[in-house]
């Protein structure tokens, strides 16, 4: 269970990355992590620990959801140990919310994989990220994952839109944006009702066809991550302020964009009074079935 104080933390960020394990092997091949800080303009540590993600958070009376990425069939690159980012998030439950990756190339494996990291280590959603691991989410060879996590109640987060990865590299690094439209979710969302989903980032080009999607089915919430607010389609704003004021998130993209940077330009935004503690912290509380999660 989250050892996580709701009336302390100030925020509940859903989207930051395990970039490096525990014995210096980073998630990213240095061409493409050299291609997303160049995207970003990455100021600061590009590669905490997952450590030293925990005492950032806790240093800003916030909370995280963390994850690595497993592309390795497509990648070569092996990830970030899923099993080392909950064990992280288990010696620092009062900030780290552990989130885990499987490649669906995997099969089967994939499949024990996931409901090992939820009845093992307490791993609370699954992060899919279909450009770089080169796969259409609504593919049949996902669904067996897509039922352990909907089965197990924990939460499946879909990267959307274009991806930072591969930017500027010749080819975009064999990266295909179109893996990553929001309506490839839209199947997903249909065949399992019940699965608890985030589409990550605005959704660019694609941010109608999210909004549809998450407003049209009930169990798709939608995350800020990887953008500035200054940044944000005026349609994004007016239905987070709207529509879909109980289904947008809080995320960053740490450590490519840093919470204090994306808090400073969301304070800009013409969002709503009462929305603001909903997008900040509200709404992930529910969602993740953290206690006292407010409205």
């Amino acid at each position: 269970m989250s050892g996580i104080d709701l009336a302390r933390v100030t925020a509940i960020d859903v989207h930051t990355h395990a970039e490096v394990s525990s014995k210096g092997r980073a998630s990213l091949d240095d061409e493409l992590h050299a291609a997303s800080s160049t995207y970003f303009k990455v100021e600061g540590n590009r590669k905490p620990t997952l450590e030293e993600t925990a005492a950032y958070y806790r240093e800003r009376r916030m909370a995280a959801v963390v994850f690595t990425v497993d592309a390795e069939s497509a990648t070569g690159t092996e990830p970030v140990p899923n099993e080392e980012v909950a064990e992280a998030a288990y010696a620092n439950p009062d900030v780290l919310i552990p989130f885990a990756s499987i490649d669906p190339f995997r099969g089967r494996a994939g499949i024990r994989q996931a409901r090992r990291l939820v009845e093992e280590y307490g791993v609370r959603g699954f992060k899919f990220h279909p450009s770089i691991q080169g796969f259409f989410p609504d593919d049949r060879m996902a669904y067996g994952l897509y039922e352990v996590i909907e089965e197990t109640g924990a939460v499946a987060l879909f990267h959307t839109g274009q991806t930072g990865i591969g930017a500027g590299v010749p080819g975009g690094g064999g990266i295909r944006l179109k893996y990553s439209n929001p309506m490839h979710v839209d199947d997903v969302a249909a065949d399992f009702p019940h699965l608890k989903i985030i589409l990550a980032h605005p959704s660019f080009p694609w941010q109608d066809e999210a909004l549809a999607v998450a407003t049209h089915k009930p169990g798709v919430h939608i995350d800020l991550s990887g953008w500035s607010p200054k940044y944000f389609p005026q349609q994004l704003v007016q239905y987070a302020n709207t529509l879909l004021k109980d289904k947008v998130l809080f995320g960053s993209d740490y450590p490519v964009l840093t919470p204090d940077r994306w808090l400073a330009d969301f304070a800009k935004l013409p969002i709503k009074d009462e929305v603001r503690p909903k997008i900040l912290k509200e709404n992930a509380a529910r969602l993740l079935g953290l206690a006292d999660a407010g409205s």
